[in-house]
């Protein structure tokens, strides 16, 4: 027996990459990947990002990874039997009324869920991220000791803890979060419990879950602890009472000021050494592939304190200014912000919305490349940007 013992072993346990190769992700793991690196908490309340369009449960072991969803795009995945679209920008951003073949976004629509091609966005929550698009940037063009240029803690969250007899705390519980609370990165139904004894006396007119009108009475209580967004509590709580055995609920909700560190809109670093405006037009230029950049600079400036933001990012002229910034690397400055910036002796180089945020596409592919290794073939759609310099 010892001599069979001894030339018996147990299988080694695959390693990640292994089992990557083996199993071919579906939609829903790579989404699910993706808000480990962005999570879907710090997407703005306007945004629409995660999956879109098409099967979550779709195996993918090829996927296209683009700036924006176009016919090209689509046309581009169907060729290379790509069966999901990772975007930046999400493909709707309002609710959907219709879908007609004769309008570009119903056209849209249809052909990828005539092609089976699934369609996910990491959009504004990519940009805000830890190492996301906004750090991106910045070492793109050469700044180091990046900070958050508007620290940001995303969704706003609040906890509601409620008080309810155990035998109905799971009803309780799959209410609440069946309401949209309870969401922790990728863990779903997360909660906290704890025991205790309450006390009530039950008035004339009461109709108790347990007790007689006018007895102080006692029972055994948990007290049930959720993380619920803000924007999603009122329907909790309609979720809480309906579940709920009491004929009064006792409940509280605590606003919460959770951060994630170093998330936040655009980053403020350093340059090597002081530039002049011509330099750091020119570094930007030719960092991020743009055909031209607008400037419109602060009269006998240099700069090494710069601020980014991918995107359209006129609207933070006075952040960068409180941040001690003297030039600000962005898209889509309108007249008044540009001019406003140089009231404040701030540099606005404008190097396009496309340009600025073209690096999500290598980052993504980057990150889901580590992921899933072989598993997964990734092909990175071209982005052209949408203006033409004639």
């Amino acid at each position: 027996m010892e001599g069979i013992a001894a030339r018996v072993k147990e299988p080694d346990m695959p390693t990640r990459a292994e089992r990557a190769v083996s199993v071919p992700p579906r939609v829903s793991d790579i989404v699910a990947a993706l808000f480990e690196f962005a999570p879907e908490s710090l997407a703005e309340s306007w945004d629409n990002v995660g999956l879109l369009v098409g099967d979550a449960q779709a195996e993918v072991s090829r996927a296209l990874i683009a700036l924006d969803v176009t016919d090209r795009v689509l046309a581009q995945a169907a060729k290379q039997s790509a069966q999901l679209v990772v975007a930046h920008h999400p493909i709707m951003l309002q609710p959907v009324k219709r879908v007609r073949e004769d309008e570009a976004l119903g056209r849209l629509l249809a052909r990828a869920l005539r092609r089976r091609v699934s369609i996910c966005a990491m959009h504004t929550n990519l940009d805000v991220a830890p190492g996301g698009l906004s750090d991106r940037l910045a070492h793109l063009i050469g700044l180091s000791d990046t900070r958050p240029l508007v620290p940001t803690s995303g969704r706003e969250f609040v906890k509601l803890a409620v008080f309810t007899p155990p035998e109905a705390l799971d009803a309780v519980r799959a209410a609440i979060c069946g309401a949209g609370a309870g969401r922790i990165g990728n863990y779903a139904d997360c909660s906290f419990q704890s025991s205790g004894t309450g006390s009530y006396r039950p008035l004339e007119g009461a109709q108790p879950y347990a007790g007689t009108v006018g007895q102080l009475e006692s029972a055994d209580e948990l007290r049930l602890e959720v993380l619920v967004p803000r924007d999603a509590l009122a329907e909790a709580l309609v979720a809480m009472r309906e579940a709920h055995p009491y004929e009064e609920v006792a409940y509280d909700v605590y606003s919460l000021e959770n951060q994630i560190p170093g998330a936040g809109l655009g980053r403020v670093g350093q340059l090597p050494s002081p530039a002049t405006i011509a330099e750091l037009a020119a570094r930007v230029r030719e960092a991020l592939g743009a055909e031209q950049v607008k400037v419109a600079a602060a009269r006998g400036r240099s700069a090494q304190t710069v601020a980014v933001c991918p995107g359209s990012g006129g609207d933070l002229v006075s952040a960068a200014v409180r941040a001690g910034a003297n030039a600000l690397v962005t898209g889509d400055v309108k007249y008044h912000q540009a001019l406003e910036a140089a009231e404040w002796g701030l540099t606005v180089i404008d190097a396009g919305h496309g340009p600025t945020e073209r690096p999500a596409v290598a980052l993504m592919a980057e990150f889901l490349g580590d992921r899933f290794g072989d598993a997964l073939q990734l092909i990175r759609a071209p982005t052209e940007d949408v203006w033409a310099m004639i």
